[in-house]
């Protein structure tokens, strides 16, 4: 009986984690779709403001008149063209991270509705468990329940680092995906300027757009990644800006994407996406060295219990 109560309390510890985690996520997905709702505000007035400039050079008058002359009209429209090409995409890409962002609130709400109740089980499976153990005779019911305890402790980290590690891979692959993109427009453009021609500047173009959806996944999966790490840095200081990482594709949708021709801007972003890299595969180093410690430590307390209840007479 003792036993079953116990597997029980495991189970149930592990949803306490759980969902003490679930709640840590919601309130930094709350605090995210704040941000990014302040962001989309912002691009959409900006986006006013640079429709309004390219609308103003567009109109004839006087002064224009002068500027088309001189041949200063045509170039500056062009530019504020490009600034609002910059500024719709960066609001896109805005849209579709707050669209993520609420539908991975609506997951972890869903998922926190399943362990609502596991602290009021928690206490039940706890009282049943002491009134069992005050009425047992067997001597090492006291300690089989300590280790019991610290098993179903460990399993529940398991559990979170496992988690945190395939999120963790699932961002590493998509930034190598984003840097091959990148590495392959760059190889491109330095074809294209000792005379490469249309052909090597469209392919070029073409690993850009690439690299921007790989960027734009990676995004995705680097804010799972982080949103893993919350409760994970309690246990172990992962000691990196996040929040940082989380961001990164700012650099590359706020100037790269303005001027795709210049080549040292593609360099930039390979950069960028290196550094992201580092960090990414740093912190899985460590919590991957974590979890074998943890592993090795759950194998020994489940020998040290086998060997109390072998023991029992």
């Amino acid at each position: 009986m003792i036993l079953n109560l116990n597997d029980q309390i495991i189970q149930v510890k592990g949803k306490i984690r759980q969902k003490n985690k679930l709640e840590s996520q919601l309130q930094d997905y709350y605090s995210e779709l704040s941000e990014i709702e302040n962001t989309i505000n912002r691009l959409n007035t900006q986006l006013m403001e640079e429709k309004a400039d390219v609308r103003k050079l567009e109109g004839f008058h006087i002064a224009n008149f002068f500027s088309t002359i001189t041949g200063k009209k045509y170039e500056k429209l062009d530019k504020e063209n490009r600034e609002v090409l910059a500024v719709q995409l960066q609001l896109e890409e805005a849209e579709k991270t707050r669209e993520e962002v609420a539908n991975s609130i609506l997951n972890v709400q869903n998922r926190l509705g399943e362990v609502g109740n596991s602290e009021e089980l928690y206490q039940e499976l706890l009282s049943k468990k002491e009134h069992l153990i005050k009425e047992s005779h067997y001597r090492y019911a006291d300690e089989l329940y300590r280790l019991s305890e610290k098993e179903g402790d460990i399993q529940a980290y398991l559990k979170e680092f496992n988690e945190a590690i395939q999120a963790g891979q699932y961002a590493e692959q998509s930034l190598h995906n984003a840097e091959e993109s990148l590495s392959s427009a760059s190889n491109w453009g330095t074809l294209d300027m000792f005379g490469g021609g249309m052909i090597s500047a469209a392919i070029k173009h073409s690993r850009m757009d690439d690299a921007s959806d790989y960027i734009h996944i990676a995004q995705s999966r680097m804010r799972d990644f982080q949103k893993e790490l919350l409760d994970i840095d309690e246990m172990i200081p992962v000691d990196t800006d996040m929040p940082g990482l989380l961001k990164f594709a700012d650099f590359f949708f706020d100037g790269l994407i303005v001027d795709w021709m210049v080549q040292g801007k593609i360099n930039d972003s390979i950069d960028q996406v290196g550094d992201q890299l580092i960090q990414v595969r740093r912190i899985l180093a460590k919590l991957n060295t974590e979890n074998t410690y943890l592993q090795n430590q759950l194998a020994n307390l489940y020998e040290e219990k086998i060997q109390l209840i072998e023991s029992f007479r």
